[in-house]
């Protein structure tokens, strides 16, 4: 199977990537990203190929997919951190929104029959009241920040070239995503790693938001399984949550954290840290996902304890 994964070099690719080579004995892989890959394997395995581009250049995007022909497209290529959309809300937007419309654009010129792939998020269901939870799939959107608009308006290109044009598009609303190799960028992430520094004696509390926020968390692991399901079995034209079903307080997550780093509870909330909007409950239903036969395989304490093992070797490597 030929696979083209945009955002090659993100987070959620690494796991996506590692998974199909142990599923799929003919996979072949072509990433494309404005980053380089850290992974090193890239040039030591002929299965996986990488194109340093962006989605934005219609003629190297053209000629890429020309010449691979992809079976199957994974769009995970975004600038995907609300904090980043509210400091930057134009660039943001059409850069997601243009992105993925290059992308379907050009695998309708070339009438390439290939299933895609639409990762979207779950920022998309905006603010709901406790009694709307769970999320499923029919709730209408209602984004409330620059990443989710872009995020919903995705979905609706997707409908429109899905159920216009028929190209096989398969849309995900992904909840909060954690595991190894998280990037710090990302609130798990970086309680983790302030938690590790004050375990080091290199800080004395951890900096937050808002705790007051109950989130649904994935483990990457789970998603990149549930990805793979979704885009083999999923029904074109719809909408699928990819969400482990349990909502988690952001205290009680970051009191867990400190738990297991073996650390007295200590933060402070930072003005910095706070968005302009926020979305006080986010738990999403799976039901949908489950039907074709996916199952989660990891605990919210097994994905924290992974991430804690990641942070514990590179900062105590740092320091020697």
């Amino acid at each position: 199977m030929r696979y083209l994964i945009t955002g090659f070099s993100g987070f959620v690719s690494n796991h996506f990537v590692e998974h199909i080579s142990q599923v799929d004995p003919d996979y072949e892989i072509w990433g494309v990203d404005i980053r380089e890959p850290s992974r090193q394997y890239v040039a030591q395995n002929k299965l996986l190929h990488f194109c340093k581009m962006s989605l934005l250049d219609r003629n190297k995007l053209l000629s890429l997919c020309k010449e691979i022909r992809p079976e199957r497209v994974i769009h995970l290529a975004s600038y995907s951190s609300v904090a980043y959309s509210w400091e930057h809300p134009v660039e943001c937007f059409l850069n997601n929104t243009n992105i993925f419309l290059n992308l379907v654009e050009t695998l309708r010129e070339l009438a390439i029959a290939c299933r895609i792939l639409s990762v979207g998020s779950s920022e998309g269901y905006g603010q709901v009241s406790s009694g709307e939870i769970p999320l499923y799939e029919n709730k209408c959107p209602n984004p409330i920040n620059p990443y989710a608009v872009a995020r919903v308006s995705q979905e609706n290109i997707s409908k429109v070239y899905s159920l216009g044009y028929g190209l096989p598009i398969i849309c995900t609303r992904s909840f909060n995503h954690i595991g190894p190799d998280q990037p710090d960028a990302y609130v798990v992430s970086s309680f983790v790693r302030q938690a590790v520094e004050v375990s080091l004696g290199r800080r004395k509390v951890i900096s937050c938001g808002k705790l007051e926020i109950v989130r649904d968390f994935i483990d990457v692991r789970d998603v990149v399984r549930a990805y793979h399901i979704i885009l083999e079995k999923g029904n074109a034209g719809e909408v699928y949550n990819v969400c482990s079903g349990r909502g988690t307080l952001l205290e009680e997550l970051l009191l867990m954290i400190c738990r297991l780093t073996g650390i007295n509870p200590a933060w402070i909330e930072e003005k910095s840290l706070i968005r302009p909007t926020e979305n006080p409950i986010i738990v999403g239903d799976l039901s949908k996902l489950t039907k074709l036969g996916f199952v989660p395989l990891f605990i919210l304490e097994d994905s924290l304890k992974d991430l804690l093992s990641r942070w514990q070797k590179e900062l105590i490597k740092s320091s020697m």
